[in-house]
């Protein structure tokens, strides 16, 4: 699909075919005139319907199949993304696989799946993206997805908390070797809290985790939203990661 006007400015947000962050992200920057390309692994059908909802309103959409895991699919999907609409502004990076395991049935096999999709697919995407942007007069904005709970991890998702723990390290990392390329390119890292809890919690689990927040509310992935176009549009930041967490991570308690 050839998309006219390539000038416009393009984001690209990994894991935004299903209704959760990433494609309250995707909405939110289409909703700020850019185009925008939804990346899903398996997630065709609800990547078509946002697409197909984003054209209506005027936006110029595409969606984008890979698994992120592998090198090849990664490249092929920047080759894609590129070719389609010409130049690349912003990545956002939140494609990622959250899941329960007690620490004595995790296997290495477990640990390696989390590690490929939370952390190599998010460094291979950032390192494409990054030199995409840096060869671009105007740069361009990488926003990283990571997890408020890596610096206090909660009971069940060892493998998780590694896999994730490494993301403001990558981002930090691109921070200064994208900057050394281009100077306006920028890279910086969003920490969710309980920002859209998942459905398969007990209510007991639910209570649990907003009672854990300074503001006693469980956030909306509007949050994160909100925190992406903040990072994308001040261009005096950097390297940061930034916490949207209603206090979760300075809270205490369980």
């Amino acid at each position: 699909m050839e998309i006219e006007n390539r000038a416009l400015k393009v984001a690209l947000v990994t894991g935004s075919g299903k209704r959760r962050v990433g494609n309250a992200v995707a909405q939110a920057l289409a909703e700020r005139g850019y185009a925008v390309a939804l990346h899903y692994h398996r997630s065709a059908d609800e990547a078509a319907e946002t697409v197909r909802q984003l054209q209506q309103q005027g936006v110029r959409a595409a969606a984008f199949q890979a698994d992120l895991a592998q090198e090849t699919e990664v490249d092929r999907l920047f080759d894609h993304v590129h070719e389609t609409f010409g130049r690349l502004d912003v990545l956002v990076t939140a494609a990622a696989v959250w899941e329960h395991k007690p620490l004595e049935e995790v296997s290495a096999d477990d640990v390696r799946r989390q590690f490929e999709i939370n952390t190599l697919g998010t460094f291979l995407c950032c390192r494409r993206a990054g030199l995409i942007m840096a060869k671009q007069r105007e740069g361009g904005v990488i926003v990283t997805i990571g997890d408020w709970a890596t610096s206090r991890p909660y009971l069940g998702y060892s493998a998780y908390f590694a896999s994730k723990g490494a993301i403001p390290t990558i981002t930090r990392s691109l921070a200064v070797e994208l900057a050394q390329r281009n100077t306006a390119v920028r890279a910086n890292c969003i920490l969710p809290g309980p920002v859209m809890l998942p459905e398969h919690l007990s209510e007991h689990e639910v209570k649990g985790a907003v009672a854990g927040t300074l503001l006693k509310r469980a956030g909306r992935p509007e949050n994160v939203a909100q925190a992406v176009l903040f990072l994308v549009e001040n261009d005096y930041v950097t390297g940061v990661c930034l916490p949207v967490d209603g206090g979760r991570t300075i809270a205490g308690g369980p």
